[in-house]
C-alpha cells in the first residue's frame, strides 16, 4: 500500500504542477466581464465580528484577516500552524502542543522558549473561540472543528475583547445549530497513512425554539521522523475532537447558545534531529565534536532531511482539553446584552529525550500539569446604523495551573555536561556523578484578571466616523515554585556536589503581583467614496506581567533572587493608517495597511550581574522593541469562475535597546556572559511573507464542475533563538498546498490533494541543546502528502 501510494504522490505531484501552472494562466485570460461564481456582481461581502457585531469588513477600520469555512476546507487547514499559510502576518512555532508559540508582526511570544514553557507569564496573542478566551497557548496547537470563520485582528487588543493583548487576537467561531436539518461527511486518506475523518449534524429539536449541532472530527498520520535504532516512526499525529451544542430561542429577543467540547492528542511525538554544529568559544574539548568523539558517537544522518533519529529515551505526548460554555444574548430597545460564561481545562503530560541523541545524557524530562480556567463576561452593545454607536462591559478570568516538573540523567551527562575536572582545584569528576540525579517538584500559579471595556464610535458627519475606547485592567497573580534533587553518586566532595547543582538544585520560593493598566485605542475613519475608505488609528496595548515558574537565579547567599521573581508587564504603543478598497466594479477588493509599534519592558531573556544576582540568563523585561512595516491584501474576482487571492505583509523588528541580552553560540566561553543586542532583528520575525491563491470552477456538463484550489506561501529567513546566533538563522522557504476534484450539484465532492506539493525542505523551529555543546536540532517539514478525500452535505 506504501508503495503505491509513493507512485501515486509521483503521478500527483506532476499532475498538480501542471494544473498549478494552468489555473496562474487562467488568471491572466480569463474573460473581464464574466461574473462571479458565488457573487455575480464581484468579490463576496465579508461579514466580521471584530467589534462584537456584525460588519462589513470593509467598513471596519482595523487590520484583519479572515478566512472562511469554505476556504479553510478547501484548503485542508486543520489548526493555527496551517492558518500561517494563508495569513502571512501570522508566524507559527511549536517544539511540541505544549510549547506553542504564535505571534502576529512579530510580538506575542516570539520564541518558544520565552514564555510557553513558563506557566508565568501570559501570551501576546489572544486566542477566542467562540468568544471565550483560552489561556494557554497550547489550547491553540489541537485540530479545529466545524468551523464558520477565523479572523486574525492585527494590532493591539482588548478595548473590546475579553484579554487584553498587546499583538492581536485569533478569533474563531464554530458554526451555530440551525433549524434546518443538514449533515456533513468527509474522509481523507493519504501516504504515512494519513486518515482523517469529520461529521457534523444539526437540526430542530422544538420547531423555531430548540436546536442542536454536533460535530467530530478525528485525525491520525504516521509518523515522519524514524528511529534508526527502535524502527519506530515518531512525531505521529492523533488527534480526536467532539463538540456539541444547543440553540434556545424561547422569543424573538432571546437566546441562549450552550456548548462542550472536548480534544485530545495522544501521539509518538515530539522530536528533533540534527541540524548543524555551531562553533563556541569554549574549550575545543569541550564542544560537541570533541565530545562525540570521546564516546565514539556519531548521529545516524548530518542531513536533517533525511528525518533520522537515535534518541534513547521514552517519547510520547498526553494532553487533552475540554470546557463548557453558554452565550446569552438578549434584545432590548436598541441594544444587545450579551452574557459569556464558560469554564475551561487542558491537561498535559509528555515524555521526552531533550538532549536529542542516542548518548544517555538525559533520560527523562517533562511537566506534566493541569489548568483550569473560569471566565465571565458581560457587555451591552448598540446595533442599527445611527449616528452613535457603543460598546460597554465587563470581563473576568480566573485561571489555576499546576504542575510537577520532573527531570532525571544518565550515565553520560557527567561526561557531557561537566567535564572531567570541576572546581578550583580540578576535583575530578566519576563518571557517574550524574547517573540516576534528578529533580522533582512542585508548582501552583494561579492569577485573577478584572477589567471594564468600553467603545464609542460617533459619526458626525455621514462619511466621517470617529471611534475612542477604554480600558483598564487589574490582576492579581500568585506563584509558588518548589523543587527537590535525588540520586546520582552520593559524596562528601564540595566540589562534586557543587557540580551536582549546577545542573539540577533544590529551590523553593513563592511571589506575588498586583498590578492596574490603563490601555485603548482613537480611530478616525473616511469613507471617502462608497467603495473606498481611509483611517488612521493609535492603540495603546497591554501584555500583562507574570511570574517565572521556571526557577530563578540565586543571590550572594546562594538562595533564590526574589527580586527576578515578577516580570513586568510589556507596554504596546502602535499607530497605524490604513485604505480599504473596492474597486472594477466590486471585482477587486485591495486593502493596505502601514502601522509603528514600540514595546516597552518586552518580556525577554536578559543576563545581568548585580550585587544580588549570579551573573545568568532569566526571564525579564528589556527596555524597547520596535517593529514597523506594511501589509497588503487582495482578492480578485475574474469572470464568474476563477477567485485568486493575494496577501503580502513586510515586517522591520529590532531590538531598540537590548543591552544585556544572551550572548550567540560563537560568542561564548566558559563562563555566562551578556551581550548587546541593542540595534539587531527581532527573532521569529521574517522580514517577508507572502501569499498567493487561487480557486478555479469548470462547469462540467450542467450537473457540476472541476474544481481547482493551491495556496502558496513563502516566508524570507529568520532567526530561530533569541541569542541571534548565526547558527540558529532559519533560512526563507515555500511552502504550496493544492487540490483537484469535482463537485456535483447533487451535495457530495471527490477531491485529489497534496500538502507541500513541491516536497520543500524547511526547518519549522530549532533549538540549541542544552548544555551548550554546539549542537543545533531541528524540526524538518513534513514531507509531501498525496491523498483523496470525499465529501457528502445534506
Amino acid at each position: 500500500m506504501r508503495a503505491h501510494l509513493r507512485s501515486l504522490a509521483e503521478v500527483g505531484a506532476s499532475l498538480f504542477a501542471t494544473l498549478f501552472a494552468t489555473g496562474a494562466a487562467s488568471a491572466q485570460t480569463a474573460p473581464a466581464d464574466a461574473a462571479g461564481a458565488e457573487s455575480p456582481g464581484g468579490v463576496a461581502d465579508i461579514v466580521i465580528t471584530a467589534r462584537l457585531r456584525s460588519e462589513d469588513l470593509q467598513s471596519v477600520p482595523l487590520a484583519v484577516s479572515v478566512v472562511g469555512g469554505t476556504l479553510l476546507d478547501q484548503s485542508y487547514t486543520i489548526n493555527t500552524q496551517g492558518l500561517t499559510t494563508l495569513v502571512p502576518a501570522l508566524n507559527y512555532s511549536s517544539a511540541n502542543p505544549r510549547n506553542t508559540a504564535f505571534t502576529i508582526r512579530g510580538l506575542g511570544s516570539s520564541v518558544v522558549a520565552v514564555s510557553q514553557a513558563n506557566d508565568g507569564l501570559e501570551p501576546g496573542v489572544g486566542f477566542y473561540v467562540d468568544q471565550v478566551y483560552h489561556a494557554r497557548p497550547a489550547t491553540a496547537a489541537f485540530d479545529f472543528s466545524d468551523v464558520e470563520q477565523i479572523e486574525v485582528l492585527r494590532g493591539p487588543q482588548g478595548t473590546l475583547f475579553g484579554k487584553n493583548t498587546t499583538a492581536g487576537a485569533i478569533s474563531v467561531t464554530t458554526r451555530t445549530p440551525s433549524f434546518t436539518p443538514g449533515a456533513t461527511e468527509e474522509i481523507s486518506y493519504g501516504d504515512y497513512d494519513f486518515l482523517q475523518v469529520k461529521v457534523s449534524g444539526t437540526g430542530p429539536i422544538v420547531d423555531d425554539r430548540l436546536a442542536f449541532r454536533v460535530s467530530a472530527l478525528m485525525t491520525r498520520r504516521d509518523g515522519v521522523i524514524r528511529n534508526s535504532v527502535t524502527g519506530r516512526d515518531h512525531n505521529r499525529i492523533g488527534n480526536q475532537a467532539v463538540r456539541g451544542q444547543l440553540l434556545f430561542t424561547p422569543t424573538e429577543t432571546f437566546r441562549l447558545r450552550l456548548t462542550a467540547d472536548f480534544a485530545n492528542f495522544e501521539s509518538d511525538c515530539c522530536t528533533q534531529v540534527y541540524l548543524r554544529v555551531g562553533q563556541s568559544l569554549r574549550a575545543p574539548a569541550r564542544q560537541y565534536s570533541a565530545l562525540a568523539a570521546g564516546l565514539g558517537y556519531a548521529p545516524p544522518s548530518t542531513n536533517a532531511y533525511d528525518r533520522l533519529t537515535d534518541i534513547d529515551a521514552p517519547l510520547g505526548v498526553d494532553t487533552n482539553e475540554g470546557g463548557v460554555s453558554a452565550i446569552a444574548d438578549w434584545t432590548l430597545g436598541g441594544a444587545t446584552l450579551t452574557s459569556v460564561s464558560a469554564w475551561r481545562f487542558w491537561n498535559w503530560d509528555a515524555s521526552n529525550d531533550r538532549d536529542y541523541t542516542g548518548i544517555p545524557i538525559q533520560l527523562t524530562q517533562h511537566i506534566p500539569s493541569r489548568q483550569d480556567q473560569f471566565s465571565q463576561e458581560l457587555r451591552l452593545a448598540s446595533y442599527g446604523d445611527g449616528p452613535l454607536g457603543y460598546v460597554a462591559g465587563l470581563y473576568y478570568v480566573r485561571q489555576t495551573i499546576t504542575g510537577r516538573p520532573i527531570s532525571i540523567y544518565g550515565p553520560a551527562a557527567a561526561y557531557w555536561l561537566i567535564g572531567p575536572t570541576t572546581g578550583a582545584n580540578a576535583t575530578p569528576v566519576p563518571a557517574n556523578l550524574l547517573d540516576g540525579y534528578g529533580q522533582d517538584g512542585h508548582t501552583r500559579f494561579t492569577t485573577d484578571s478584572y477589567a471594564a471595556f468600553g467603545e464609542v464610535n460617533w459619526r458626525p458627519l455621514p462619511r466621517l466616523t470617529l471611534t475612542a475606547g477604554l480600558r483598564y485592567t487589574h490582576e492579581h497573580k500568585e506563584g509558588d515554585y518548589d523543587t527537590t534533587v535525588f540520586g546520582g553518586l552520593e559524596t562528601g566532595s564540595a566540589a562534586l556536589n557543587s557540580a551536582k547543582r549546577s545542573i539540577l538544585r533544590p529551590q523553593s520560593y513563592s511571589a506575588s503581583d498586583d498590578d492596574g493598566s490603563l490601555s485603548g485605542r482613537g480611530n478616525i475613519a473616511w469613507q471617502v467614496t462608497d467603495t473606498i475608505l481611509g483611517y488612521a488609528s493609535y492603540a495603546r496595548g497591554f501584555k500583562s506581567g507574570g511570574i517565572n515558574m521556571s526557577g530563578l537565579p540565586l543571590d550572594a547567599q546562594n538562595q533564590p533572587a526574589l527580586a527576578t521573581a515578577v516580570v513586568d508587564p510589556e507596554r504596546n504603543t502602535t499607530y497605524e493608517v490604513g485604505l480599504k478598497t473596492r474597486l472594477f466594479d466590486r471585482h477587486l477588493v485591495l486593502n493596505l495597511a502601514g502601522y509603528r509599534t514600540d514595546v516597552k519592558d518586552f518580556q525577554a531573556t536578559i543576563v545581568d550581574s548585580t550585587q544580588t544576582v549570579a551573573l545568568r540568563g532569566y526571564l525579564s523585561n528589556i527596555p524597547k522593541v520596535t517593529v514597523k512595516g506594511v501589509e497588503a491584501d487582495a482578492t480578485a474576482q475574474i469572470g464568474r469562475n476563477l477567485q485568486i487571492r493575494g496577501s503580502l505583509a513586510y515586517a522591520h523588528g529590532e531590538y531598540a535597546d537590548y543591552p544585556a541580552g544572551p550572548c550567540p553560540l560563537e560568542a561564548q566561553g566558559s563562563a555566562t556572559t551578556a551581550c548587546d543586542l541593542t540595534g539587531r532583528r527581532l527573532s521569529g520575525l521574517p522580514r517577508w511573507s507572502e501569499t498567493i491563491g487561487a480557486d478555479y470552477a469548470l462547469p462540467v456538463g450542467g450537473s457540476g464542475a472541476i474544481v481547482l484550489h493551491a495556496d502558496s506561501n513563502w516566508r524570507s529567513g529568520y532567526y530561530g533563538d533569541p541569542s541571534l546566533s548565526r547558527f540558529t538563522f532559519i533560512e526563507g522557504y515555500n511552502l504550496t498546498n493544492a487540490s483537484i476534484g469535482y463537485r456535483s450539484d447533487a451535495g457530495w465532492d471527490v477531491a485529489l490533494f497534496a500538502r507541500n506539493l513541491f516536497d520543500a525542505d524547511y526547518i519549522q523551529n530549532l533549538t540549541i541543546q542544552a548544555g551548550n555543546s554546539g549542537l543545533i536540532l531541528g524540526t524538518p517539514s513534513d514531507p509531501r502528502l498525496i491523498g483523496v478525500t470525499f465529501r457528502a452535505r445534506q
